[in-house]
């Protein structure tokens, strides 16, 4: 069985929603294809299957479009190739709108201020014939990519913009060179020159062209910047010694140096130093965080403080900051429900308009006033230009871009554009508890000694008891007796006891450490202590018993604390009118402990990880649209169960692979965060759709000429031709407001 694999093109030629629809459609007709989407932003096309390229390239080629396989792996490069592309061509559309305007605005500006525009005489007719020629130049040159364009589409029995506009441009030259050479036939009333709107409508769409490729270029920032995290270079050290080497030479295990003020060059795990790491550029966290030994670091952060030195865990592509950049990639690329609603309606469009403009050019010709023939050449001609479907096609994916990369630079991964539209509009959002309400990791919230003990004395001996240990509650009481400095004691005779706790012997003192049943076995006296270890239950805590000599120590809680900021969080989700579940396998009274503690009135416990995501679907059963939040990873079937998937993560975590959307920080304000983004996206979208159809709706009749017989108004063709171009930029300009967006944190 052949592996699937991924393939990007980038695509020379589109330029409008239909051309989207045209090339997706041959793409998905290759066999082998499973998945084939094109970003109209981007100019380029995704491939999913085990089609060879050559055969994805001839496809796009027979459908009358450019395409060349992304080679490099490197994303510098490919971004650095991206820009040229759109250098060169934004360098081609302004010559092409400077040479057209030359001839066009002149023209224009002689008939504005009352210069004739007929054929009356022998001079006239010559002087237009020259400019005739003049104009054809314009076509051939400036114009000639909406010609072969079109000549494409034609022989491809379909229609896109460049159909429109040379069908515009050309039938309104032809008529004014008919008009000027054979002058006689005509009457007199019809002899009206069009040279200047050819030109003029030449020049202003492909000025719009190139405004348009200066502003889609802004909405690539959020790639530049995740890209500018990766280095060039790695310190590596073999053999004993240091040596610097390209960052793609860098093997999984070898030992990285890292001094203060660089940047790490791939995942890792520490092993020798101490420092605090600015992962702000990842997370959106804005304060440092200490590494330590055994600590992971992730490729693009910052080393603020120490040397440190790490093992080498992913490299190249599979390092975090690899796969948030192919993550970004991939959203941005992808559309949404109303994204593909609108590539299905242009895909229609465009021979629907043609058939407008000759119904109107036959009404204008059989019913209009005189000179006939010259009103059904405008209406024609007008319609054909201001109903191009450019915004429309622009309008889904340049939202998408933007929005999607805002998200990344708040630490909010987005994996596609269905994720991004559901999340707007969710219902519920259902909380693990472990690692997403809270820390996620036991630590010790309380020593209550007994009688004449010390609570560091106590805690010293508990931690060095436990330091064999590979329970979490042990790791809790090392972490402790870490943070307070105490030195661990060596440990002798140390015996697990399943289900019940440990003993051993430290500094020559018997030592027990365990639960209820582990004192009574030992005949442990514990009445008297009975009733606090019922309250740290009652709080969510875990009451663990230490006995030194036969006697009763201490009772040692043991709690994995609620985030700092998750009860802040949820309350952002409730006052938006979201319902919070909190779904947990833990026992019904720490459950109920939690969910007081952070104003969640509904929570299901003892949940197993395989009936969670039944849970997820009897709430979805109601007709709730559901989200759920968890780690990731033993909470992947209810993650995928529910309509948008939050995954918390570290970056470094499988959680990234797991869901629709992942918090790169563990702050469950990133689901407030990235619903509210989602919820501007779609905003946006829907902005510039409405804008896009109103145009083209509310444009096509009034081009036809309906209200000419109310108001004696009829739509001039160059101002079609400069509406249509400022409404591909209006949409640019409108998605590029997203940059500016910041979610309200309350």
């Amino acid at each position: 069985m052949t592996a699937i694999q991924h393939t990007d093109l980038l695509i020379d030629g589109a330029k409008c929603a239909s051309c989207v629809s045209k090339i997706e459609t041959a793409l998905q007709n290759v066999p082998g294809v499973q998945q084939a989407s094109m970003n109209l932003a981007q100019r380029s096309a995704s491939i999913d299957g085990n089609a060879m390229p050559e055969d994805l390239v001839c496809a796009i080629e027979k459908a009358g479009y450019k395409a060349t396989v992304v080679q490099s792996e490197n994303e510098a490069d490919l971004l650095s190739e991206s820009e040229q592309a759109d250098a060169k061509n934004y360098r081609a559309r302004l010559r092409d709108m400077i040479l057209a305007l030359a001839l066009g605005a002149p023209l224009m500006l002689y008939g504005v201020l009352g210069g004739e525009m007929m054929i009356h005489t022998t001079q006239q007719q010559i002087g237009w014939l020259v400019v005739g020629v003049l104009t054809l130049a314009v076509l051939v040159f400036p114009g000639r990519h909406f010609f072969t364009g079109a000549w494409k589409s034609i022989r491809n029995r379909t229609a896109t913009m460049d159909t429109l506009i040379a069908l515009g441009t050309g039938t309104a030259w032809l008529y004014s060179m008919l008009v000027a050479a054979f002058p006689q036939f005509f009457p007199e009333q019809s002899r009206h020159i069009y040279f200047e709107a050819s030109a003029m409508i030449i020049g202003l769409v492909n000025l719009g062209l190139a405004l348009e490729i200066k502003a889609r270029g802004r909405t690539s920032q959020a790639i530049k910047r995740l890209i500018g995290l990766q280095v060039k270079t790695a310190r590596v050290i073999r053999n004993g010694n240091e040596v610097d080497i390209p960052l793609a030479l860098v093997q999984v295990n070898d030992r990285v140096r890292v001094r203060p003020g660089e940047k790490i060059p791939v995942d890792g795990t520490v092993t020798e130093g101490h420092s605090s790491i600015d992962e702000s550029m990842l997370t959106g966290e804005p304060m440092p965080v200490e590494k330590s030994v055994g600590a992971d670091v992730a490729a693009g952060t910052l080393n603020k403080t120490s040397t440190l030195i790490f093992t080498a865990t992913r490299v190249g592509k599979d390092t975090a900051l690899a796969r948030i950049i192919d993550m970004v990639k991939r959203a941005q690329s992808s559309k949404p429900a109303i994204g593909r609603l609108a590539d299905s309606i242009a895909s229609v469009f465009v021979p629907v308009v043609m058939l407008i403009a000759v119904a109107s050019a036959i009404a204008w010709f059989v019913f209009g006033p005189q000179p006939a023939l010259s009103f059904a050449l405008v209406s024609a001609t007008t319609v054909l230009i201001i109903a191009c479907p450019c915004a429309l096609g622009l309008a889904t994916p340049m939202s998408i871009m933007v929005g999607v990369g805002k998200a990344a630079e708040n630490g909010i991964l987005i994996r596609n554009g269905d994720a991004l539209q559901t999340a707007a509009k969710l219902d519920i959002m259902v909380l693990d508890k472990t690692g997403t309400i809270t820390q996620g990791r036991p630590r010790v919230t309380a020593i209550h000694t007994t009688g004449s003990a010390d609570e560091n004395a106590v805690l010293q001996l508990a931690a060095s008891l436990e330091a064999g240990s590979e329970h979490a509650l042990a790791q809790a009481l090392t972490d402790a007796a870490q943070e307070k400095s105490l030195p661990l004691l060596p440990a002798e005779n140390f015996t697990a006891i399943p289900g019940q706790g440990v003993r051993g012997n430290v500094d020559r003192k018997k030592l027990l450490f365990g639960n209820r049943k582990l004192m009574q076995e030992n005949t442990i006296e514990l009445h008297a202590h009975e009733a606090l270890a019922q309250q740290l239950a009652a709080q969510g805590q875990t009451p663990v018993y230490f006995a030194i000599d036969d006697k009763l120590a201490a009772i040692i809680a043991i709690a994995d604390p609620v985030k700092s900021d998750s009860v802040a969080a949820i309350q952002r989700l409730q006052r938006h009118g979201m319902r919070v579940i909190m779904l947990t396998g833990d026992n019904a009274v720490t459950a109920k402990a939690i969910a007081d503690q952070v104003g969640i009135t509904e929570f299901f416990a003892e949940v197993l990880p395989q009936h969670k995501a039944d849970k997820v679907k009897e709430l979805q059963a109601d007709g709730a649209i559901v989200g759920m939040t968890g780690d990731g990873i033993n909470d992947a079937p209810a993650l995928a169960q529910a309509d948008v998937g939050f995954a918390i993560g570290t970056g470094t975590d499988v959680a990234i692979e797991s869901a629709g959307i992942t918090l790169m920080r563990g702050s469950l304000h990133g689901i407030a965060d990235a619903i509210a983004i989602s919820q501007a996206t779609l905003r946006n979208i829907r902005q510039n759709l409405l804008g896009a159809f109103i145009y083209n709706v509310a444009g096509i009749p009034i081009a036809a000429g309906v209200l000419y017989p109310f108001f004696g108004l009829l739509l001039n063709p160059v101002v079609a031709g400069a509406a249509m171009a400022l409404s591909s930029v209006t949409v640019v300009s409108n998605a590029n407001r997203l940059r500016w967006f910041k979610p309200a944190q309350h």
